[in-house]
């Protein structure tokens, strides 16, 4: 990707899920990427290695006027975590610091809060009290990329093409639970991934330069669960539970009593409040928020059928 304007953009974490969708915002733009394995995908400069490599991370960060550090690991054991969300977050603002990148973008988690519940919290306003190995190192991670002087971002729910987690646990969790959870009325924070990686690219662009510091950066609009429900039955996706609403405790017993792949904490998560107020950020870089989360699922059906199919 070339441009004759405009910043040059290194990042990390182009392949991933939400990495993939911020490479394609940057059509236009200069932009280096890392990776163990360079990938058949056109556009990018790619540099060929790992957040352990230092001589990749200082190839990558050579000439850039911006980072944009979205790789992460979201699971596994605490060193592997540590590995690349605390070493590797450490080493690649050390490349960025040497090169004189002046401008660095981190993308973090609103996990970093712990379950909740949280209704409409603004940033650290409770305290972080992270109950995964991933949440935990990422929240370490943030340290370092504020010494770096970063924009820290941290999404809440994230939805759209390549989503394996949400919407297939949904499915599962209707089920196992096939009730009105809490009376569905439980705000959360969604994010779209399309409308997020237009934010990172707001971010890393905007001007004036958007202040270092830690934002949420869900949408600023909160979805109930059970408009998430409803959506997703309406696109024939997950049939939403009917009956009345039942209380949390009898949803956890009832959860219990029908084991699974999602934990009550995952549950949790989507069937009470788990709200995070955005609004700040969206404006601080200029960019709309567009419809919401829900607006956007008709776009990625296809992409769920396929997911649902497959897992059952």
């Amino acid at each position: 990707m070339t441009s004759t304007t405009g910043p040059r953009i290194a990042m990390t974490g182009a392949t991933g899920f939400i990495g993939s969708a911020v490479l394609q915002a940057l059509g236009g733009f200069e932009v280096r990427a890392l990776a163990r394995k360079v990938p058949v995908v056109s556009g990018p400069s790619w540099v060929e290695g790992d957040l352990a490599d230092e001589k990749a991370l200082a190839e990558l960060c050579d000439g850039a006027d911006v980072l944009l550090h979205l790789a992460s690991r979201i699971s596994g054991t605490a060193e592997e975590c540590e590995e690349v969300n605390v070493r590797g977050t450490g080493a690649v603002m050390a490349a960025a610091r040497r090169a004189g990148v002046s401008r660095v973008v981190y993308l973090s988690t609103a996990a970093v809060y712990g379950p909740g519940p949280h209704a409409g919290v603004g940033v650290d306003e409770v305290p972080a009290v992270p109950v995964s190995e991933a949440s935990r190192t990422r929240l370490l991670g943030e340290r370092a990329a504020l010494a770096a002087g970063a924009v820290v971002l941290r999404p809440g729910v994230v939805t759209g093409p390549g989503d394996r987690w949400v919407v297939p646990a949904v499915a599962e969790l209707v089920r196992r639970v096939p009730v009105r959870w809490a009376g569905g009325g439980a705000r959360l924070s969604l994010v779209d991934r399309a409308d997020l990686a237009r934010l990172v690219v707001a971010v890393a662009t905007a001007e004036p330069a958007v202040p270092s510091g830690v934002h949420h950066a869900s949408h600023p609009e909160p979805v109930r669960a059970g408009e998430l429900l409803d959506a997703l039955d309406a696109l024939g996706l997950v049939p939403a539970p009917a009956g009345p609403a039942v209380p949390w405790e009898e949803c956890r017993r009832l959860l219990a009593a029908a084991p699974g792949r999602v934990s009550e904490r995952q549950f949790a998560m989507i069937a009470l409040d788990h709200w995070y107020r955005s609004d700040d950020i969206w404006s601080l870089a200029a960019c709309p928020p567009g419809p919401g989360p829900l607006a956007r699922l008709g776009a990625a059906a296809d992409w769920y059928r396929a997911v649902l199919a497959a897992t059952g």
